[in-house]
Order: C-alpha cells, then structure tokens, then sequence
C-alpha cells in the first residue's frame, strides 16, 4: 500500500463512514455466530502429541496393563514436634474415616477400599490381638477397628505399633499395602512415635474420558475441611483440592487486582486521551476484537488450551496500540500540526479549512488515517504472518495458537483501520454539528506540556549522542545474552500451585481481603516426605527383551539399592529406593505363599530372595500364586512375559525435566548392570512424558521466534525499499525488537522466571509489540525525513508525535498487566511481570535504539557520499 493507495483508503473509510460501520458490524454478526456453533471444549497438555520412545512406551502400558481408574488424595496427620502414633491420634484417625463414611455425598465417591492409613493397620491388629492368634478371615469393619482399639491402653498400643513396625518382625494383618508407605521418610524403621503419617483415600471415577470427576473433587474439599476441623495441622492432598485452591486463588487475584488495574488503565487512558467519547469508542472496538476471536475458535471447533491464554491479551494490548496511533494521527491533522505528504501531496489540515465542522472532521481523518495506514498494514501483516509461521509446528496447540492469534491480529486491524475511523468520524459529527460539542483536541505528546518537553529532550539526547545510547543498549544486550544461556529451561508443576498472599493484603479492605493458602508448603512438605500413590508421586520404566532372565532381576535389584542421594527417586524408611517391580512382588509373595516361597528358593542360587534361573517357571508361579500382584508389574502375550514395569516414588516437587533425568539414569543403570543379556529400559510415566512434551513444545516455539523474526525481517526490508527506496529500513526497525528480546531474557534470568513452553508464549508478545512498535516509528521517521531539512528536525517531529502515541499505549497495557504481578497464581503472577517487561523494554530500546541507528545510518550515508 504506497502513499496514494493509503490516501484513497483513507479518503473512502472517510467518506463512506456509516457504510464501513454498517459492513463491519454485519460481519461482526456472522463471525460472532461462531461462538454459538458448539463448545470445542479444552484441550490439556496431555492431548498433544509427541512421536517420542517415552510416549510409545506410555501407550504399550495402556494397552498391556491394567490401569488403575481410581482417583487418589492423601490425607497427612501431622503434629510437628509431637507424635502422631499415639493411641488418641489414630483413634482421631478411624473417627474422621467413620464420619466420611456417615457423609453420603462423601461416601458415594469412595472406593470400596475407601481409606488406608495407618491407623486401619493398627486397629486390625488390635481386632487380630483379641482373636486369641486367629487371623480375621476378612478386613474389620471401621467399627470394629476402632472397639478393639478402644480396649487398649496407651502402652498396649504402644507395644503393638512395635510389633507392626518392627522391621524383622512377623506380625501380619489383611492388607496389601507396607506399613511404612503411611511414615515419612524421616522414619527410623522400629520406631513408635512419628510426627506425620499418611493415609490415601481412594475414590471412583464414574466419568467418561473428557469429564472432570467434579463429585469427587468436590468430596476431596469436604475432607479436608473435616480433616482440618478434627487434626489442627492436618491437611487433604488431592487434584480436587488443588483445583479449589486455584479456582479461589484466581478469583481472589482478580477481585485485588481489578480495581487497581481499572484505575491505572483509565488513569493513562484518561491523560493520554483526555477523552470519555475516544476511551468508550476504542472499548467498542476491543469488544468487537474479542467477538471475532471467539467466533473463528467457534467456526474453527478449536478448543481452549493454556497456550491460547496469552492471545486476547496480545489482541488487547495491539488494539490500545493501534486506537491510540489512529486518534492522535487525527488529533495532529485536525490540530494542522501533521506536516506529512502523502501521494506527492501536502496533508496539513488547518483548522480554519472550512466551517462546516463535518468536512473538517472527514477531512482530518482522511490525513490521519492516511498517514498511519500504512504503519497498521504493516503492523498487522509482520505480527500476524509472524505467528501464523507457527502453523508448521507438528504440535495441534501450537497450531491452533498460530491459527487463532492471526485472525485475532488480522480482526485488529479490521476494527481499528476501518471500524475505529468511520466511528470517530460519526460521533465526532455528531457532537459537534447537533450538540455543538468541539472534538477538536490536541494529540498527546505533540503539544506543549512535561510529556513533550521529556519526548523532546530523549530526541536530543539520542541526536547528539546515539552511540553512547548505542554503547549502553550493547552493554545491556551483552548481560541480557549472558543471562539467557543461564536461564532456567525446566517446566515444574509446583510452579502452578497457588501461594500465600503477601504481607500487605492483610491491610486491604474486608471485600477485597484473600483467604490464606497454604497448599504450596503442604504439596512440597508432602512430596518430600512421603510416597505419593498418584501419578504425579510416581514416573515408570518399562523394561523389554529379555525380562525373562536372573540378569534382569538382579540388574533392577542392584539399581534399586544404589540409587544416587541426589536422586528425586525417594527412598523408604530402610533406605532402599521405593521401586516397585518384579523383584519386589516376588519377594513380597514368597513371604504369604510358601509354595511359591519354595519354588523361588530352588531357582534363587546366590541366596538373594530373587530367582537366577528358571525364570519363566517362577513367572507362572508368581501368575499362579497371585494374579493381581503379578499383572501389575509383568505383562504376558500368549502365556509368555513380555515385558515388566518398574514404579518409582519421585519427590514430586522437582521440576519434571529433573525428574525425567534421575528416572532415565535409573534405567541406563539398570541396562548396563544387565550383563549377558538384551535388554532395554524406556523412562515414562506422567510426569516423563510431560518433560519430553514440554522441551518438544519449546523448541518449537524457539523454531517460530526464528521464523517469525525472518518472515519480519523480509517482509519489512522489501516494504520499505519499495516504499521508501531505503533496503536497510527493514534490518534497523527489526534491531530493537531483538534488543529488547534479549533484555527481556535477562531480567527473567535475575527473577528467576524459567523461559518454558509457558513464558515462551508469553515472550511473543515482545515480539508483536515490539515489531508494532518500531513499524510506526520507523515509518513516521523516513516520512517526516523526506519533509525536513535535519535528520534531528525529523526525529524530534516523530518522537513528540509517534512517541507520544507509543508512550500512550506502552504506559496503558503495562499498567493493564504489570498489576498481574500482584496475583496470587503463580502463572498470572508470571505472565503480568513477563508482558508488563516486554512492553516497557519495546517502548525503550524503540525510542531510545532506534533513533541511534537512524542518527548514525544517516551520518554513515553523508561520509560516503563525501567521498
């Protein structure tokens, strides 16, 4: 779009105002009908799809063993400093599983196993203690337990608590589960006193696939409030809880943070426009925006997934952007201070042109719009084709994130290059032809006033000396570099757990008070001291070949016992990792079943407990004995073994790539220690397979920040060469993007903040902006240099005038998500500080780099044609 085709579009947005108004909204209609086409429902982490030996190993686990549809919480007894195995406390802890069990909306949810601590061994003890040595043929009843534990004395309690943990000793009661999976890690095996024990509360899931089990959820919150009603320091676990705790933690972020960011977002809105009509037009065409963004995910039945999160605050903050270039862009030609030719002809608009006030209005638009449209083009097809690069990614979320930000970007342009316009030009008219309200107002930054004078004075700091501003960006650059080959790349699902609110809150009206949180300490206090039972407590290592063999066993065992202290691979109060497999399920049956006892020992030949021979005769032994136990860790194919399962407790609180590190270790030991035979041991599990889809998903999105960086860097050297005959424009508006970019890194580095899948979406927005950013300023400066005899006139003309606008909007849209900063959610705390950086560091390395480079472009120029 060269300078007469801007004209023209302008002059017809113009003229034909209320037909453009009629159009776009019509088309708002038909696209918004999208959002009623049906609910494409979300899409998790967990439904991309990786082609990796992690998630192929995944997928044989589903469909050779049996899986366990129960959902599972942990309820933690705790007493710090005191001890929680004392007869009253595991009393405490049958009366709380008795009153869940009266609770019928509790009750309806649980298993028929229910709950399992260690206050149910205890108390089948007692029952077994007054059998006379007559084991219960079936597990007691709750009622049962807790009679029988009633007769006792504290000593007698006492006395059988050592006889249960004793770890040589024999003492059995009806339960498949180890007495010390319910003690923490601290733990010191034969002990009778614990400041913390553990009981799991398993639950049914009555749900189809893509449904959230939201009664049992709800039942996870009910026990934890009973749980911390009955147990001061006690605390319920569960996805249930979490999901409660983030839910309330969201909304109370939302209810501090609205009012502050309202006030702060009006607030610059209010000085930069100094204009209720203006403020109320470009919230309209906001709105508009966000209508088209649902409708094309309706059209489109794409689904909602975390990625899509950081789009409408993208299309927010380029819409600020792009009103506030079009309203002060009209501000200066109404004002006859935009001194710009466009198609070889003056744009000055005074205002005593015509006393019909609605020519004056149209005619002003005509020169405004036409002198930014070409900037918003611009803008509008870097940004978008830039992210619509993303589309070749193999991931669907990373395409449908592609797909959805380019139509977003593209509807953008859509309400703000026409719709915006031809309003403006119509409320305007209507003010001041019926009401006789003037619209005529001066742009921001371009008149008198502290704002111009700080605009004017970066001008002549950058034109008198840019290549120390150029030095200074450089140095900041370097450490940025630096601090980006430092920066945390893991991805930690802790990282989303909800925090305590700070200090300050508590001063904060009663309304606007949050609650207090304390999952964050519970989740790490729990993942450190105990063995989970879920998913997230556990990663796997399917093993293939020859399973078959004493040198597997042997390999997995030897493993198991010399697991590294820094591992995340936790170990059990003996010091042993908690591993299962099946070297533990052999042993663990030989101990019940003497018959299976007999046939191990006549294959086991260095004394170990473990078969080194015949080992496809003890596998169907093991079948034979106990089926259940057998399935869970070894997987058959026409009667023969196939492959066996390794279950390893994790400390769940590290990061899943350290987590995906320490289990992989595990496995090469285990292959290397396999001596003889062919064996393969593949890492897996929830937490491996989202380490491997999280580092998948962040080098995809690096590949797009390079793709997206040339699709700009062509599109815009070829544009201004054919605009501007300047081929090196492009390359220097692109530059500061960069720099900033790198700055950005840096900062995130110092904070902390890991660059992952998650704030890697968010850093494209420094990109969009940035590239918005430097487009209008660049372009404003090669269209003022044509007009001005200085390089420094030129540059001071588009810093009071562009700079004025970019302050305007930087300042809006960093207040707007710098206030996230104060969330309690750790992700929404993230993406304010990560979006409110990427915005002030465009705005800076643009009016402060750019500038440079266009200084010294020129001065270069000069020498060379001196010569």
């Amino acid at each position: 779009m060269n300078g007469g085709y801007s004209k023209r579009y302008a002059e017809w947005v113009s003229t034909h105002s209320k037909a453009v108004i009629a159009l776009v909204l019509l088309t708002t209609v038909v696209v918004g009908v999208g959002i009623g086409m049906g609910d494409a429902g979300d899409a998790g982490v967990g439904e991309f799809e990786v082609d990796s030996a992690e998630f192929d190993a995944a997928d044989f686990i589903d469909a050779n063993y049996a899986s366990d549809n129960s959902i599972v919480s942990q309820v933690i007894i705790r007493e710090e400093g005191g001890d929680v195995l004392t007869r009253d406390s595991l009393l405490t802890g049958l009366q709380i599983q008795t009153e869940l069990r009266a609770d019928e909306s509790i009750d309806s949810t649980l298993s028929e196993q229910g709950v399992v601590g260690l206050e149910n061994l205890v108390g089948t003890a007692a029952v077994y203690s007054t059998t006379q040595g007559q084991a219960p043929s079936t597990q007691p009843s709750l009622e049962e337990q807790q009679q029988a534990l009633e007769a006792l004395s504290a000593q007698e309690v006492d006395d059988l608590l050592e006889q249960l943990l004793d770890p040589d000793g024999s003492t059995q009661v009806p339960s498949d589960v180890d007495p010390y999976a319910f003690l923490p890690q601290g733990y010191v095996p034969g002990e009778t006193s614990s400041p913390a024990r553990l009981s799991l509360v398993r639950q049914v899931d009555t749900t189809s696939e893509d449904e959230e089990p939201l009664a049992a959820y709800d039942a996870q919150v009910a026990i934890d409030e009973l749980v911390e009603q009955r147990s001061g320091n006690g605390f319920v676990f569960g996805q249930g809880v979490l999901d409660e705790a983030s839910s309330n933690a969201t909304g109370d972020s939302f209810t501090i943070i609205t009012p502050f960011a309202l006030v702060l977002i009006l607030f610059v809105l209010g000085v930069s426009y100094r204009d209720i009509t203006d403020i109320l037009l470009a919230i309209v065409c906001i709105a508009v925006v966000l209508v088209w963004l649902q409708g094309i995910m309706g059209w489109l039945a794409i689904p909602m997934n975390v990625i899509l999160i950081a789009v409408p605050f993208l299309l927010i903050g380029l819409s600020i952007d792009y009103a506030v270039h079009v309203v002060m862009r009209y501000r200066e030609a109404r004002q006859g201070s935009l001194d710009i030719t466009v198609d070889n002809s003056p744009t000055q608009t005074p205002a005593t042109e015509t006393a019909n006030s609605a020519a004056t209005i149209r005619g002003a638009m005509t020169v405004g719009l036409g002198t930014v449209i070409l900037a918003l083009v611009a803008a509008t097809f870097s940004t978008g084709v830039g992210f619509l690069s993303n589309v070749v990614s193999p991931l669907p979320a990373i395409q449908d994130f592609a797909i959805v930000s380019s139509g977003g970007i593209f509807a953008t342009f859509v309400a703000f290059g026409c719709l915006m316009p031809a309003l403006k030009v119509e409320v305007d008219g209507l003010l001041e032809g019926r009401f006789g309200r003037s619209r005529d107002k001066p742009a921001f930054g371009s008149s008198g006033g502290s704002t111009n004078t700080i605009l004017a004075g970066l001008s002549s700091v950058t034109s008198r000396a840019p290549v120390v501003v150029l030095v200074i960006a450089l140095l900041l650059t370097t450490g940025g570099v630096y601090g980006a080959t430092t920066i945390d790349t893991e991805f930690n699902q802790a990282d989303f757990i909800p925090q305590d609110a700070p200090e300050w809150t508590e001063y904060l009206p009663g309304p606007l008070e949050p609650g207090t949180y304390t999952i964050s300490d519970e989740f790490e206090y729990l993942s450190q001291n105990f063995q989970l039972r879920d998913s997230s407590g556990r990663s796997t290592i399917l093993l293939r070949e020859d399973v078959a063999s004493g040198e597997m066993l042997t390999a997995v065992d030897e493993a198991t016992a010399n697991v590294d202290e820094n591992s995340v691979i936790l170990p059990r109060p003996d010091g042993v990792a908690a591993v299962e497999g099946p070297h533990t399920v052999i042993r663990a049956v030989a101990e019940e079943n003497k018959t299976f006892a007999t046939t191990v020992a006549e294959a086991d030949t260095n004394g170990d407990g473990l078969p080194d021979e015949n080992i496809d005769s003890v596998y169907a032994q093991l079948f034979a004995a106990d089926s259940a136990a057998a399935s869970d860790v070894l997987s058959r194919t026409n009667g023969e073994v196939t492959s066996a399962r390794l279950r390893l407790s994790i400390e769940s609180d590290k990061s899943a790539q350290k987590i995906a590190e320490d289990t992989e270790a595990f496995a090469t030991q285990i292959e290397r220690g396999a001596t003889g035979v062919t064996l393969t041991a593949v890492p897996t599990g929830n937490t491996v397979t989202e380490a491997v889809l999280q580092d998948a998903l962040l080098e995809t999105l690096i590949e797009a920040f390079v793709v997206t960086l040339l699709v700009i860097l062509v599109f815009l050297t070829v544009l201004f060469w054919v605009r501007y005959r300047s081929p090196t424009q492009g390359i220097i508006v692109v530059i500061p993007v960069v720099i900033a970019l790198t700055w950005l890194l840096g900062v995130m580095a110092v904070l902390g903040i890991p660059f992952n899948s998650e704030t890697a979406v968010i850093t494209s927005l420094a990109i969009g902006l940035g590239v918005d950013y430097s487009i209008h300023a660049g372009e404003r400066f090669v269209a003022e240099r044509e007009q001005r005899d200085t390089v420094e006139s030129a540059l001071e003309a588009t810093l009071t005038g562009t700079g004025g606008a970019l302050l305007a909007s930087a300042a809006t849209t960093a207040a707007g998500f710098g206030v996230l900063a104060l969330s309690l959610s750790p992700p929404l705390r993230r993406f304010g500080t990560v979006t409110a950086a990427a915005i002030i560091f465009a705005f800076l390395s643009v009016m402060t780099v750019l500038p440079s480079l266009f200084i010294l472009r020129e001065r270069l120029a000069e020498q060379l044609d001196g010569r």
